[in-house]
């Protein structure tokens, strides 16, 4: 089957490491010009470059006007964007009766509104161009809460409200806007977690192990081909059953 896949220009906000790694690679295969953003590693993002050869980008999804203009230099440089997938992330877990404001307000400058920086920061040239692809990586535990979490839920959880929000906004532009919820993937986010928490984890997984980066990524390779025109405003939960939402 054609997916109507072509060299249109996309940006993955955390693209060089974990399941931004996977979908950036996955991208640039199937004939994209991909600019994979980083936020912090050099060291990890130059070996990114290297093996890969895509052009990484360093800017705080965070920061509007950083990623205003990180999004304008990625356009001179390879031309019109038209594909973009929100995947930055970052967790400070604990619970919400120990956590300071700044571990909630640093998720949800990253998770959350580096969401709508970047967005805002494409929207106007694919309603000019009448086409876009925007796909924003949620979680499960957007859908179904996880203790300790409260900061990272809820960015999550916005995320799948803003996605179904704009997808009403782009849907006469031929712009759609989908987000992915991903299980537990193994990364080295969830290998952080406590071994015994992990092993529990696994076991409350139908298929009986932790998600894969390439499941993601294949799921991106969806929703962003040029005929998934009528898929818009959903989310693709890719989570080995744990959680049917």
């Amino acid at each position: 089957m054609d997916l109507g896949l072509t060299g249109r220009v996309a940006i993955v906000t955390g693209g060089t490491r974990g399941i931004g790694r996977a979908i950036s690679v996955a991208l640039n295969e199937a004939g994209y010009s991909v600019a994979a953003n980083y936020g912090g590693n050099d060291e990890a993002a130059n070996a990114f470059k290297g093996e890969t050869g895509i052009p990484v980008y360093k800017f705080d999804v965070g920061d509007f006007d950083a990623s205003t203009e990180a999004v304008a230099k990625i356009s001179d440089d390879l031309g019109p964007v038209e594909i973009l997938v929100n995947n930055a992330g970052i967790t400070r877990d604990t619970t919400m009766h120990r956590m300071t404001f700044e571990q909630w307000k640093e998720v949800i400058d990253t998770n959350l509104s580096g969401v709508f920086n970047c967005s805002r920061a494409v929207i106007e040239g694919m309603r000019e161009r009448s086409f876009g692809r925007i796909v924003n990586i949620g979680s499960i535990n957007g859908q179904a809460g996880q203790y300790g979490q409260v900061n990272y839920a809820a960015t999550k959880s916005g995320i799948h409200g803003f996605t179904k929000a704009l997808a009403q906004e782009g849907a006469g532009k031929n712009i759609t806007v989908n987000a992915i919820a991903p299980g537990y993937v193994d990364t080295d986010m969830v290998r952080a977690v406590p071994p015994e928490v992990l092993e529990k984890i696994i076991a409350g997984i139908p298929v009986g192990r932790l998600g894969k980066a390439d499941d993601i990524a294949r799921g991106v390779i969806f929703l962003t081909a040029d005929n998934a025109d009528f898929v818009t405003g959903s989310t693709l939960s890719i989570n080995g059953g744990q959680h049917m939402y």
